[in-house]
């Protein structure tokens, strides 16, 4: 095999205890902290153990937390729009929002007829009060 017998039975001596009992203390006192949190306070307390090193461990002791994925709304049943025949039958109301050249924001709240698309009303304001 072309490999030096040195290689061939080779042994670690690595020694992780502290590092394994660090881990585990910090993991029981706050298990959402992740790998970097754990690091930081790690370093922080005096310890100068690398990184590699600490993270080697932290998922040899399966401490990974898993990701929360993104929640997904429930689909929705596609109806199709109902088309108006007749003026009045359906309007519809939106806001909008501007401002001035001052930097003064107004507001304006649009009425419009669905059948024709004529506005029926546009209220201008400055501010809109709820429960008026």
């Amino acid at each position: 095999m072309n490999l030096a017998r040195s290689i061939y039975s080779y042994q670690s001596h690595r020694n992780d205890r502290a590092v394994i009992d660090k881990l585990q203390e910090l993991s029981e006192k706050r298990p959402t902290d992740g790998f970097w949190k754990m690091y930081l306070r790690i370093r922080r307390q005096g310890l100068l153990w690398n990184h590699k090193r600490i993270h080697r461990v932290y998922k040899l002791l399966n401490l990974n937390i898993k990701r929360k994925g993104k929640r997904r709304l429930p689909s929705r049943i596609l109806q199709p729009l109902e088309v108006v025949n007749e003026v009045n039958i359906s309007w519809s109301m939106d806001f909008m929002s501007d401002a001035l050249q001052s930097g003064r924001k107004i507001r304006t709240f649009n009425l419009i007829d669905d059948f024709n698309r004529e506005a029926l009303a546009i209220e201008i304001d400055t501010h809109y009060r709820q429960n008026e």
